[in-house]
């Protein structure tokens, strides 16, 4: 008799931008089933509401790895934003070794493999982790997301025309969130063609003050950018009471960013269409599907 079991993909971070992106890309593929991880039975409603399996996984809590791995074959893997990503990463996988997944899709950060910026050294030292204990895997190495311009944290980053970031007048590479979440659906989808990839996902350079100009061409409204001192940024983290950990470091990337001293910060790479078929989202492509949340 033939075997229709499917393989189950469970996918951490699913009420995240990426982790909820990746689902969607998911839910028209027939031959796997979608299993989105949540912390709490409140958290499972929206996605039972809409025939998606959920199951109960607490990174903090590993007596729930286990029974969250049961019939798991590949795991898209989400940490979040605290040094605690090193130990959750590492008791997660240990879990995940245990329960038989083959495949780990990682979402890690910007960087060659030599970068010094510490909390994308972090993320290299969970790839080498992941590679270690024997999972077949494609890392996914995103710079910055274009979504930081709607809101950083949980703060607007454009208000009123003004555009507001801690990186003086540096040129970054971007990539949208939603082309992150497309490789990630695909690599999860066909592991046959992605494992041992590592995909450095960043699509358009460009400064902010040449983000406010296209925004003013296209928008029809004029926008500027104002740069902050990094020390802001700082203080900010502090009167938030966020893990200082891992705030220290994006605060110095920040720094290095103004300072222009992180090598490749500006690079971009043109592996979207061999892995997806389409071209990336480019700025002018973003501004203009964003509209509604940028006009004012």
């Amino acid at each position: 008799m033939k075997n229709t079991k499917l393989p189950k993909i469970l996918i951490t971070g699913a009420t995240g931008q990426v982790g909820g992106k990746t689902i969607e890309f998911l839910l028209s593929n027939n031959e796997i089933e979608i299993v989105a991880a949540v912390r709490s039975k409140e958290k499972a409603v929206p996605f039972t509401n809409r025939g998606i399996a959920t199951v109960i996984l607490d990174f903090d809590d590993d007596s729930t790895h286990l029974p969250a791995f049961e019939g798991i074959d590949r795991l898209f893997m989400v940490t979040g934003y605290t040094v605690d990503m090193l130990r959750q990463s590492k008791v997660l996988l240990d879990n995940a070794k245990k329960a038989g997944i083959k495949h780990v899709v990682h979402l890690g950060a910007c960087g060659p493999d030599d970068a010094t910026v510490g909390h994308w050294v972090w993320h290299q030292l969970v790839e080498r982790y992941v590679e270690w204990g024997g999972f077949s895997f494609t890392h996914l190495r995103p710079q910055d997301f274009m979504q930081n311009l709607l809101s950083y944290g949980s703060e607007k980053a454009t208000n009123k025309g003004v555009l507001n970031a801690y990186v003086d007048g540096a040129c970054l590479s971007w990539v949208d969130v939603d082309d992150v979440a497309q490789v990630a659906a695909l690599a999860l989808a066909h592991p046959e063609l992605h494992s041992g990839k590592t995909y450095r996902l960043s699509y358009d350079a460009k400064t902010f003050d040449e983000i406010a100009e296209l925004m003013t061409s296209i928008l029809g409204k004029p926008f500027r950018y104002e740069p902050l001192s990094p020390e802001i940024f700082l203080q900010k983290m502090k009167d938030a009471v966020a893990d200082m950990a891992y705030m220290n470091c994006v605060y110095d990337h920040w720094k290095q960013h103004a300072n222009g001293t992180i090598p490749g910060a500006s690079d971009t790479f043109d592996n979207f269409f061999e892995i997806t078929g389409k071209e990336p989202t480019r700025w002018a492509d973003f501004i203009k599907k964003h509209k509604e949340e940028l006009v004012y």
